[in-house]
């Protein structure tokens, strides 16, 4: 029997982190997936801020479980060698916030019906992007994402087997369901195996986000398969039921997912997602 752990993207919460860190403690979730810190990415934090952040999460009982990274949402046609030093240095911050974990995608590709010839550029920049994180000790995850190489389960399942567990599996239902991807049992039979943890949001038949076991994104289904585990599993809330402050910065115009406001606040809509996924378990 598996043994599931939350996290979440607090930064749904507030962008002010010191209420990311209320929402936690209100919501009794110990972990977050950072990502959205006092309105910078992650990413633009220095290594001040970050030991910042890390002292006020200690102070609270608190931990990263992985930083929500940019890494790889760029366009190939985007400077590649910019991109290594970005790695680089959220692979120290990563460090210093006390996780190896980083969450990463697998390039923006102008067509993802067909992401034949576009491998090749993709698995390059990937494997600079691992090589610049070794020595750091970080692990790459990548999430299935729109509009990038492994959008479908064809391409997450390339990388998978091209870097030999050199990249970690991120499993997004609602993703795939945007992408017309069947999760369950299609996507989890193909990508199952190589789960390290999940995000957990729903979608619904029209697109819009949903509460998991709202929508048609299988997370039920999943979750009793993935129960049969021995050993942790972490999942990462991540509400996307209200337009929140920093959306803007984290995805491309035209591969930009709709949100909808669905709950008063931003709060209201943080809690509403972490009661859905505790009710599930």
């Amino acid at each position: 029997m598996a043994v599931f752990e939350l996290s979440a993207f607090t930064d749904e919460y507030s962008q002010d982190f010191r209420k990311q860190i209320e929402g936690m403690l209100k919501n009794g979730i110990r972990y977050t997936e950072i990502r959205g810190v006092n309105g910078k990415n992650i990413s633009e934090l220095s290594v001040s801020e970050a030991k910042e952040v890390k002292k006020q999460l200690d102070d609270n009982g608190l931990a990263v479980w992985s930083v929500g990274s940019p890494l790889g949402k760029i366009k190939l046609t985007d400077d590649i060698d910019k991109h290594i030093e970005l790695t680089k240095h959220v692979c120290e911050l990563a460090g210093i916030l006390g996780t190896q974990n980083i969450r990463v995608f697998s390039f923006y590709v102008p067509d993802t019906s067909d992401i034949a010839p576009y491998r090749s550029q993709v698995i390059d920049n990937m494997g600079r992007m691992l090589e610049a994180s070794r020595p750091y000790g970080c692990l790459l995850c990548h999430e299935n994402e729109k509009g990038i190489y492994g959008e479908k389960t064809e391409g997450c399942l390339d990388i998978m087997e091209t870097f030999g567990g050199g990249y970690k599996c991120i499993f997004d239902p609602a993703n795939f369901v945007q992408a017309d991807v069947c999760t369950y049992p299609d996507a989890f039979e193909k990508l199952g195996s190589y789960i390290y943890y999940m995000h957990i949001k729903d979608c619904r038949e029209n697109k819009t986000i949903a509460p998991a076991g709202k929508g048609i994104g299988k997370i039920p289904e999943i979750l009793k398969e993935l129960d049969k585990r021995d050993g942790r599993i972490v999942l990462t809330v991540e509400p996307h039921l209200r337009v929140f402050a920093g959306l803007e910065k984290l995805e491309s115009n035209e591969n930009a997912t709709e949100i909808i406001d669905q709950y008063p606040t931003s709060e209201d809509a943080f809690n509403a997602a972490v009661d859905a996924i505790k009710s599930l378990l």
